[in-house]
């Protein structure tokens, strides 16, 4: 056999295909990754999608788990540009009394702003928070024997249960609501299991990290990991989209940024039969409906803490925001949809011209929506925020379509990879004994369709780098 023009090729620059190059790059193989646009990044990208000046994040903008992941924080990335802006509150969910609870860097500030439920609060949460540290490398890995087993089982208990069930600890309708707020982004009706793990991961990361702005733009994580790549001695083409094989130059194996429809499409005809069953099985969830608003002015929360959080949860209660879910899991579109909203320009004054601010924000969806949702979302928030569509200058929307046209990996609008339930968990996106190796050796899957799952945390891509190095090696 020929010398191979490169040890390892990948497909994809999102989060994970940077992290599992860099991965490689750093182990002293030769390694090209490959980007289908011309820019690199795949959900870490920005750009002016409103009016000049306006710098909005196009698809993920605020980043608890980038500030966690335990590859990320061992790399450079300060030194290449990248800085994170801490919000005074990582996140809030206002109420429509005027009220607001709030996740702030300190457990004891959280507990507190939640009265009767404080103690509550602090048992569910503290030792997770003490421990996080430590605990994150076994929450963000495939399934495999923890180095912290009793913490490890002790959050593993918890995680588990529904977060309809787990909300019941508290009794104060603003913990309810907060808990419901976190535990949404798991895109899952809140009766399943597992819907927990999310909200506490995300809360115990809010109370450690903060839930952090990059400066500039979500661009800029991409442009300091290309950055760090490139300076180790890797190499990158852009306007390089993969559809077989027979485009790649010869690499000793391959790492595919991608879910698994595209890897089907891509390399379906070298899978064993069995494996080929178990992707074309793999279940993908509810999407998500876009929009990004350029403001004269601050979004008039009837709370005032909430213009002090880069994240604000619309939903009202427990039971509103689990309806909604639910609705929308069974395909239904909510009159009163959970949305997720994001104000980066509080603290980041790149962000919009002097004066003016950004809002980035979505709701979810059935998959493959195409209905317009723009005005059940601003309905939405204009109830918390009495005013809010006297403050619009402008507006871009995507719905579950055009976020799949953006980024291919989004299929039917869906941003997590993939269903994150029970059943995907640790055998996403196959039923074997490493989740990253397909059935043809030499070429892996790196995407968020395989564990951890989605979140910008690089974490799926540094693993499958792991299981490459240990089969090379």
């Amino acid at each position: 056999m020929g010398k191979k023009d490169f040890d390892a090729i990948v497909v994809g620059s999102g989060p994970n295909g940077l992290s599992a190059a860099i991965a490689l790059q750093q182990k002293g193989l030769s390694v090209l990754l490959l980007e289908g646009k011309s820019t690199i990044g795949g959900g870490l990208r920005s750009a002016e999608l409103t009016l000049p000046g306006f710098i909005h994040d196009i698809c993920s903008a605020i980043h608890p788990l980038a500030a966690a992941s335990p590859f990320f924080r061992t790399l450079p990335l300060h030194a290449h540009g990248l800085e994170f802006i801490q919000p005074p509150v990582a996140a809030a969910h206002p109420f429509d009394d005027g009220s607001a609870a709030l996740l702030t860097r300190s457990i004891h500030a959280t507990a507190t702003a939640l009265g009767t439920d404080k103690g509550k609060y602090t048992r569910l949460m503290k030792a997770l928070v003490d421990n996080f540290p430590s605990l994150i490398n076994d929450i963000l890995a495939p399934l495999h024997l923890p180095e912290n087993i009793l913490g490890y089982t002790r959050f593993g208990l918890k995680a588990l249960w529904p977060a309809s069930v787990l909300a019941k600890c508290f009794s104060t309708q603003q913990a309810k609501g907060l808990w419901a707020g976190m535990a949404a982004h798991s895109m899952l009706s809140l009766n399943k299991l597992t819907t927990s793990a999310i909200a506490l991961v995300l809360m115990a990361a809010g109370n450690v990290y903060g839930w952090p702005v990059p400066k500039g733009g979500s661009q800029q994580i991409a442009n300091a990991l290309t950055s760090y790549f490139r300076s180790i001695g890797g190499k990158i083409e852009t306007s390089f989209y993969v559809k077989s094989l027979q485009q790649l130059p010869s690499s000793t194996t391959i790492l595919f940024d991608v879910t698994p429809r595209q890897l089907l499409q891509i390399a379906g005809h070298t899978f064993s039969s069995t494996y080929q069953r178990q992707l074309e099985r793999y279940r993908y969830g509810m999407g998500v409906f876009k929009v990004d608003w350029a403001l004269a002015e601050p979004v008039p929360f009837m709370a005032n803490s909430c213009l002090s959080a880069g994240t604000v949860h619309i939903g009202g209660t427990l039971q509103e925001i689990a309806l909604s879910e639910q609705q929308t899991w069974h395909g239904k579109h909510p009159e009163k949809p959970f949305v997720l909203l994001a104000q980066q320009s509080i603290v980041d004054k790149s962000r919009a011209p002097e004066g003016k601010h950004t809002l980035w924000g979505y709701c979810h969806v059935p998959a493959h929506s195409t209905r317009n949702m723009i005005d059940v979302v601003e309905k939405q928030i204009e109830r918390f925020a009495p005013g809010f569509r006297e403050r619009i200058l402008a507006r871009h929307t995507m719905n579950t379509t055009q976020m799949e046209e953006y980024n291919p990996n989004y299929v039917g609008g869906d941003i997590n990879g993939g269903i994150l339930d029970l059943s995907q968990l640790f055998t996403r996106p196959a039923l074997r004994w490493s989740p990253y190796r397909t059935s043809t050796k030499g070429l892996y899957i790196c995407s968020s369709s395989t564990p951890p799952g989605g979140g910008v945390h690089g974490m799926c891509g540094y693993h499958a780098a792991q299981r490459v190095l240990k089969d090379l090696f």
